[in-house]
């Protein structure tokens, strides 16, 4: 599905765009053009487009680490900062291994770890049931998608045995939301952003429970900003759990990581230690949920 545009229509676009402010407005116009099969249908997206809404709710979908994610009105756009979650996430994660995406929003994050990691088992949670929809549209063969706040939806039978948790859960402070780009602050969902008082609300929930759901030498991550880190640290290390913080300064993303270390002794233990992204689990495999 692609329109045929002439010049002159062409033009007309990148020019609108312009006027709306969009910084890109080529790229964008080329991007409207090629999701449209007809005059009506261009005139609908850069009408949309020009008055705020996010580009990717009009075109339908997302780029998210080399992949085509649908999203919609009402499900949080994944940021290409995420794609270091994703990144490291997978970096954790043996072959066949357990993999539970909680705040899953569209399922970006578990999609990407799904196509890095071969044969894993995937589950994701998210308290909003449209993007359980969503997320269950961009998992399908690799995973499903389940509808309840964090833990709650998943089976007990996985306690102890999953390997790898992964979280970008909202953490923007309340008192920050309204710093927020339009696009994000006007269209995309309250509850995606706002991450309580101080923008750690869910992050300290997720870590206070984590443990009881990993597999020996198991691994959860958690999206922050630096500044949050320390916080989220704090937290991991109050429920048992080794942490450390990795950073990206290409993607300016920062990401908490606790494991659950497997029982041991101390020699071996100081010895695990100096290992920051330990691969070794007993983690369970061709789990069905």
């Amino acid at each position: 599905m692609s329109l045929v545009a002439t010049p002159l229509q062409r033009t007309a676009v990148i020019t609108r765009l312009r006027e709306a402010g969009c910084v890109f407005a080529e790229e964008e116009a080329q991007l409207l053009l090629d999701s449209v099969d007809s005059p009506a249908q261009l005139d609908d997206a850069v009408r949309h487009r020009a008055d705020g809404m996010p580009l990717e709710y009009v075109l339908g979908w997302a780029g998210f680490c080399d992949l085509r994610l649908q999203v919609e009105a009402g499900v949080f756009i994944p940021r290409r900062r995420t794609e270091f979650l994703a990144a490291t996430a997978a970096t954790l994660t043996p072959p066949g291994g357990l993999v539970l995406d909680l705040c899953c929003g569209s399922g970006a994050v578990g999609r990407a770890i799904a196509a890095a990691v071969p044969g894993i088992t995937l589950i994701a949670t998210d308290i909003d049931p449209a993007a359980v929809a969503c997320a269950n549209r961009n998992l399908a063969g690799v995973g499903r998608a389940l509808q309840g706040d964090l833990f709650a939806p998943v089976p007990e039978s996985l306690l102890r045995r999953i390997d790898v948790v992964v979280a970008n859960a909202p953490y923007v402070p309340t008192d920050k939301f309204s710093m927020l780009p339009a696009e994000a602050r006007d269209h995309e969902p309250v509850h995606t952003l706002d991450g309580g008082p101080n923008g750690t609300s869910i992050q300290r929930r997720i870590a206070a429970d984590a443990a009881a759901w990993l597999a020996p030498n198991g691994h959860v991550l958690i999206e922050t900003s630096r500044a949050q880190a320390p916080i989220i640290t704090t937290a991991f290390a109050q429920s048992g759990l080794t942490a450390r913080t990795a950073y990206s300064a290409d993607h300016e993303a920062t990401v908490v990581i606790g494991w659950q270390m497997a029982l041991m002794s101390a020699s071996s233990s100081e010895e695990a230690l100096k290992d920051a992204s330990p691969r070794g689990n007993d983690g369970p495999r061709g789990v069905t949920v």
